[in-house]
């Protein structure tokens, strides 16, 4: 039962949400999520932290970059199936389709240029 809590939990945040359908578009670093979220990068950070922690979303390093991305396999039986169903979920949203928008557009090199 700690998985399902855990990965419902997860999702209960609205920004957490919008992390995984951004995250379902394209791999981001967290300067690229901030950007988008117009929040401050220890808060994206601890939002990612937890969305991890559920088996929703795995890291991998570049250089000095950290890539967020869905999770390709887990073992958590829920984090899979929540996943999978979140493909289709909340897609007409307003809030959600505003934000895939932003996210289309964002770049990692424009944002540390600036």
């Amino acid at each position: 039962m700690k998985d399902f809590i855990r990965v419902m939990k997860a999702l209960s945040d609205p920004n957490r949400v919008k992390i995984i359908k951004m995250l379902i578009e394209k791999e981001m670093c967290v300067c690229e999520i901030t950007a988008v979220l117009g929040l401050a990068q220890p808060t994206v950070s601890k939002h990612l932290k937890t969305l991890e922690d559920a088996g929703l979303v795995e890291f991998s390093k570049d250089g000095s970059w950290v890539n967020y991305r869905l999770v390709k396999a887990t073992s958590n039986q829920y984090a899979e199936v929540m996943l999978d169903h979140m493909q289709s979920w909340v897609s007409e949203d307003k809030e959600i389709k505003k934000t895939l928008a932003k996210a289309k557009d964002v770049n990692r090199s424009r944002i540390n240029a600036a």
